[in-house]
């Protein structure tokens, strides 16, 4: 990036955007939804096609994962500095480039390196949240945010539609062909109608040192993730290894951080109650909904003696919809409840049902529409939580900021969701049945129970930090 593109005596004050740039940015925040989506359905068709266990088919979505959390903070930071549009384009080449790499692929290794590609979708995300931020005044932002967020998550409403029959009519390589090609217009459009947003702050010092070891932490603790919890796991000096170096990777970027002259993170900033709090709460409440994310479509899709549904893929798709719908309209009222209720109210509320819901489907999970009713609440639960987080995060930190804090609630949010895909496939691969390799059912409870007993886990947070507040 040479700084002739980037210099911020290029650039106008912002002016006001339209509705029909926010509608762009909708659009193109429900296409990126879809194209990330597409895998949750069709995970139990690409495990049996691609021939791999289900720790191992959690890692094609958490393939996707790992570059969002690497990406995400970088490009906030970035947007920051140099323009929300201006970084967020240029994303979407990258992640365009995945997506047809995705469609094209002819085995795993290419699927996954397609998924990387495409990872840095997840940093769309608070370059929007920037842009919306910069063009728009406080209250209307906290609602735009909510809007953005909702489509990204009613993209996966599209993927539950019509991931299975195009992957069933056609092939699983046009599950992720036709969302790519649907960017890559929304891309162009919104190139025309989006005004360039000047950058805050005036310098065009980069923490680079920061930016490398903040890089390095997260893609070490992902990495280490998805190997720790595959095929068993590693012996217990390969995961002190992991452990001892990701944390020697933290310690050196808090150091970095501390002696910078522009930091990439304002540490003050995170030592903030609010702040902190936020991304507690957040990586909680999203493990335990990566758990279910994971373990209901496994369920859906398996025929064990008793236990299990058979499902195909289009018919996942249609199970999960009814979730996947209550997930889009619970982010588009989160940022409402955050103004309304205050982000601490709304976290209990989601956990208690959470929670309830995760321990009442380990005892009552023989028919779909249990399955269905589940999945409804959690993912509406969820929603509220995290996307009142982020509304409150984002209206509550300076405006120089909200790129970067904005986007390590992603990555935080992103880091949840992975843990706890990658604990329910180990839960199922550790309760798998020794003669076919199929999950059993205790598997599945002690994955539901689980996922409960996080869920519960916010209740405990909620307690401290309300301590910690009085004193």
């Amino acid at each position: 990036m040479s700084e002739a593109v980037f210099s911020p005596a290029a650039v106008v004050p912002p002016v006001r955007i339209g509705r029909l740039s926010i509608v762009a940015l909708g659009i193109l925040a429900l296409a990126l939804g879809t194209l990330q989506s597409v895998v949750e359905p069709a995970l139990p068709l690409l495990q049996r096609e691609l021939g791999v266990s289900p720790s191992e088919g959690a890692l094609i979505g958490n393939t996707l994962l790992i570059t969002g959390a690497v990406v995400t903070p970088v490009a906030g930071k970035l947007g920051d500095r140099y323009g929300g549009k201006r970084v967020l384009v240029r994303l979407m080449a990258v992640v365009s480039a995945g997506g047809l790499l995705a469609g094209l692929a002819p085995n795993l290794p290419v699927l996954l390196l397609g998924q990387i590609l495409q990872g840095v979708m997840v940093g769309a995300l608070p370059l929007s949240f920037i842009l919306v931020r910069k063009h728009l005044s406080a209250r209307e932002s906290q609602v735009a945010i909510g809007l953005v967020v909702a489509l990204f998550t009613g993209g996966a409403v599209v993927a539950m539609l019509f991931a299975g029959p195009i992957a069933e009519g056609m092939s699983w390589h046009w599950m992720f062909a036709i969302p790519t090609t649907a960017i890559i217009a929304t891309t162009l459009v919104l190139t025309r109608l989006m005004p360039h947003d000047p950058p805050i702050q005036p310098d065009n010092r980069i923490d680079w040192p920061g930016v490398l070891l903040l890089s390095g932490t997260l893609l070490a603790f992902m990495l280490g993730l998805v190997t720790v919890t595959r095929d068993g796991g590693l012996p217990p000096l390969a995961v002190g290894a992991i452990a001892v170096g990701v944390a020697a990777l933290v310690t050196g970027w808090v150091v970095v951080e501390r002696r910078a002259a522009s930091p990439m993170v304002d540490l003050r900033m995170l030592a903030k109650p609010a702040t902190r709090n936020a991304f507690v709460f957040t990586f909680v409440i999203t493990t335990s909904s990566g758990m279910v994310v994971f373990l209901l479509p496994q369920l859906f899709g398996i025929s064990g003696d008793g236990y299990g549904f058979g499902a195909d893929t289009t018919d996942i798709g249609l199970f999960l919809l009814p979730g996947t719908i209550a997930g889009s309209v619970s982010d588009s009222v989160g940022g409402i409840a955050a103004r309304r209720f205050g982000p601490r109210a709304v976290v209990i509320v989601g956990t208690v049902v959470t929670a309830a819901t995760m321990i009442a489907l380990a005892s009552a999970h023989s028919a779909e529409w249990q399955l269905v009713l589940a999945k409804a609440l959690t993912a509406f639960a969820a929603g509220i939580g995290t996307t009142a987080l982020l509304a409150g995060t984002a209206t509550a930190i300076e405006t120089k900021d909200i790129g970067i804090a904005t986007s390590l609630l992603v990555v935080t949010r992103v880091i949840g969701v992975a843990l706890g895909a990658q604990i329910g496939g180990a839960i199922l691969d550790a309760g798998a049945d020794p003669v076919s390799g199929q999950a059993t059912e205790a598997a599945f409870v002690t994955g539901f129970a689980v996922a409960g007993v996080v869920a519960a886990l916010s209740l405990l947070v909620v307690r401290i930090t309300k301590k910690e507040a009085q004193a």
